[in-house]
């Protein structure tokens, strides 16, 4: 099959979840040529993918501590009537237009229905470009500095980044959702979450529910009568390997059945209610974590420790989903603090002109799950996108970045830092 050129740009992104896509924007704002690489025909990643809602918490004592493109998109949802404030769900069909539109207003080149396929380095680490496929067939795409926000660092792997995967006992990682939304729920006679999760324990007793996880986890919507899903517990799955996701997607839904059948036959409040949509792809929380000049631990979490390459807040706990089955690890940050991300877990090692916009920054398996969630990716996709822009502009690798440049673009874009 020959290969086709896709020309040549300051700035590749791949992969378009919400990270991926704040890089995008950032650098094409920052006044660099980009292109930006998407699987589905939709931006969003697990927001709209994996149909993974709420936002998680970016606030400390009623205060934003993420903003800039965050806030953005928050406040375009909530002119369409596409979010919630109270529990900060928000509508992924509006999400997705959205998404579209800043990109294209930003001035970003979108090549959706695209996979990554492989990376051609040169000698010293530097990526010169990538192969890429879809119903064009096989192109190459030329580019100066390379963002990867594939959540899984397909790019960075493929360049030569060392990577860790899962926890150090045994390399198992988070399980895997499939989320969904049930509509049609009477909220009049909606049960307690105590009274939905004592009757959920006892049908696992009798064996009625198989699902490995402890108790229901369900949050309200943007829309009356429409609850979302994040319960079915898929164990054991790597999510780099096609057969455990095929296997995960087939699961995921056995669990989704059996939970709504359940509920419907127990409760007067579902008793009409039925699956409207469930993520076009289960829901993953971890696979690997780039090696990068530093590597954010559990310690940094949890003592809320800043950093003077500080790019990006948080205030998410370590929150590890078991593995090997029920239970659930949640530690949290003092109470009203909030800890920072640092350049330096963006730049990986063995690799020049690469950046990581997604949950597979350096991290400990401890650490990735508090900065996993997608406020606090969004935060880093906008430092990567600004930093991978100034690099192009300065004519200098991610290594050699002056952190004044950096810090002073990314306060400018509205990030809090």
């Amino acid at each position: 099959m020959p290969i086709r050129s896709e020309g040549e740009f300051d700035v590749v992104v791949v992969g378009g979840g919400l990270g991926g896509f704040s890089a995008a924007v950032s650098a094409a704002r920052n006044g660099a040529s980009t292109l930006l690489l998407e699987r589905y025909g939709f931006l969003g990643g697990m927001a709209t993918a994996g149909l993974v809602n709420p936002f998680m918490s970016f606030h400390v004592g009623g205060r934003e501590i993420i903003r800039g493109i965050l806030r953005e998109v928050i406040e375009r949802l909530t002119e369409m009537d596409g979010y919630n404030p109270k529990n900060r769900s928000f509508d992924p069909e509006i999400m997705k237009y959205i998404l579209d539109r800043m990109a294209l207003e930003a001035g970003v080149e979108l090549l959706y229905h695209t996979v990554f396929i492989d990376s051609v380095v040169s000698e010293g680490g530097y990526i010169k470009g990538i192969l890429i496929y879809n119903k064009s067939g096989l192109s190459l795409v030329m580019g100066k500095m390379f963002v990867d926000g594939t959540g899984d660092g397909d790019l960075a792997v493929s360049a030569g980044a060392p990577f860790e995967k899962g926890r150090a006992s045994d390399g198992l990682t988070q399980p895997m959702t499939l989320s969904f939304d049930l509509a049609a729920v009477n909220f009049k006679e909606l049960p307690s979450r105590e009274e939905l999760n004592e009757a959920y324990r006892k049908a696992k007793i009798r064996g009625e529910i198989t699902c490995p996880r402890e108790n229901l986890l369900w949050f309200r919507t943007t829309r009356d009568g429409l609850i979302h899903f994040n319960t079915t517990r898929i164990l054991k799955a790597d999510g780099t390997n096609g057969r455990d996701l095929t296997r995960a997607e087939i699961e995921g839904r056995r669990q989704t059945f059996e939970i709504v059948g359940w509920l419907k036959k127990t409760f007067p409040a579902f008793r009409d209610a039925y699956v409207v949509r469930s993520g076009p792809q289960v829901g993953v929380r971890e696979t690997r974590r780039i090696i990068g000049e530093y590597v954010l631990n559990a310690e940094d979490i949890l003592e809320a420790r800043k950093f003077r390459d500080a790019v990006c807040r948080g205030s998410y706990p370590i929150d590890i989903h078991s593995p090997t089955g029920e239970g659930t690890i949640i530690k949290h940050p003092p109470p009203g603090e909030y800890y920072e991300i640092p350049y330096r877990c963006l730049i990986p090692r063995g690799v020049e002109n690469l950046l990581i916009a997604s949950r597979c920054i350096s991290t400990t398996h401890e650490a990735h799950s508090a900065v996993r969630i997608m406020p606090i990716v969004m935060g880093i996709g906008q430092a990567a996108g600004i930093a991978a822009a100034l690099c192009v502009k300065k004519n200098v690798t991610p290594r050699r970045l002056n952190l004044r440049d950096l810090r002073e673009a990314l306060r400018e874009s509205g990030a809090l830092i």
